[in-house]
């Protein structure tokens, strides 16, 4: 194996310094005598091999039982990740693919990889190349292409998601005010109205509506769980300006999320209103529903969160009016007593509590 440093000693003061072959630095020895400094030298080079030849010690041994450990770099599990994803996940993923915060990994092989590779990469990416980036290293440490985790789980830095509120009343009124459109109209109407995401109100159609039981149904595409949700008259006069066979929004529902979030965010910046995005509706619903009192377990079944953490966590900036002790008092002193007749005394006497039928 090449020495990685050498040796030489500058003619003026005598002293004896070694250059670095790999980064061209050069360093004194702080030594003018020969035997001193070749010792110093040898210790050096040392220091750099025995770590090196672990390494190429441990990637023969790796070789043996899988051959492509030593090719294999962090584009492998980017696209393999990739691969298992469907639907619009898949096509979130896509984009992960082209983040450009991942150039400087792409090509670099898994077991050459340091922790501070890694922390480049989140220094120079936003909060979701943190996020995808430790869902593709966990990737490959659960496939064995990582012999051990390269930043333990407690040190990745905290991902900070920006603030996310409601839309209000007023800011959703003024959005239909500026809306010609008479579909985009009813498409943010029903998000307000039924808190359902922009890609699940944009895929209702007529034949999910039940008119006699005042009920709309859908399976939400994220989780594929099926929500049925009653509607009042409002949703009712939304629901008749639409078709009354198929698909409600044919257009919208060819146009993925980003394309309607474009549209909503020009509708916005219109209206000057800013920090909020479609999903906002979502927020809104969950901050109505727990303002006036809508039971939790109804709101989680609405809304299609099975956790009472992440509903808790949308309806979190909702400002709830407490009534105070004395009327909920009062009122359960008003309440009538419903008093049911007594029951009939028992034919079965206590020396025999087993009834025996007549013979």
């Amino acid at each position: 194996m090449k020495s990685r440093f050498r040796l030489y000693r500058r003619t003026k003061t005598g002293v004896y310094y070694i250059h670095d072959g790999d980064t061209g630095k050069q360093e004194s020895l702080g030594t003018r005598d020969r035997a001193e400094a070749k010792a110093l030298l040898a210790s050096r080079n040392e220091a750099i091999r025995q770590p090196q030849l672990n390494l190429q010690i441990a990637r023969t041994y790796l070789a043996a039982s899988d051959p492509q450990s030593i090719q294999r770099t962090w584009n492998v599990p980017l696209e393999e990740l990739a691969k298992t994803k469907s639907g619009s996940t898949h096509d979130r993923w896509i984009s992960v693919l082209k983040d450009t915060a991942f150039d400087s990994i792409r090509n670099l092989p898994l077991l050459e990889t340091r922790a501070e590779h890694l922390l480049r990469v989140m220094e120079s990416g936003t909060v979701s190349t943190n996020v995808f980036l430790r869902r593709v290293h966990n990737f490959a440490l659960d496939m064995g292409w990582l012999p051990w985790p390269l930043i333990p789980k407690k040190h990745w830095p905290k991902i900070k998601f920006r603030e996310k509120r409601a839309i209000t009343a007023d800011e959703h009124q003024a959005i239909l005010s500026h809306q010609p459109n008479p579909t985009w109209r009813a498409f943010y109407q029903l998000c307000w109205m039924l808190g359902a995401s922009q890609t699940d109100v944009a895929f209702l159609a007529a034949e999910d509506v039940d008119w006699d039981a005042h009920v709309i149904s859908f399976a939400r595409r994220k989780t594929r769980s099926v929500s049925m949700v009653h509607f009042g008259p409002e949703v009712e006069e939304v629901l008749r300006t639409l078709p009354a066979t198929g698909p409600f929004f044919r257009k919208l529902r060819t146009m993925n999320s980003g394309h309607r979030a474009t549209e909503f965010t020009r509708i916005c910046r219109r209206v000057n209103i800013k920090g909020v995005t479609l999903h906002s509706y979502r927020y809104a619903w969950a901050e109505r529903a727990k303002q006036c009192g809508y039971p939790e377990r109804f709101a989680q079944e609405a809304l299609g969160h099975n956790s009472k953490a992440v509903h808790r966590s949308y309806s979190r900036k909702a400002q709830v009016k407490l009534p105070s002790l004395e009327s909920f008092e009062k009122q359960a002193g008003e309440s009538k007593v419903i008093t049911f007749p007594s029951p009939k005394p028992s034919t079965v006497t206590a020396q025999d509590p087993v009834a025996r039928p007549a013979s």
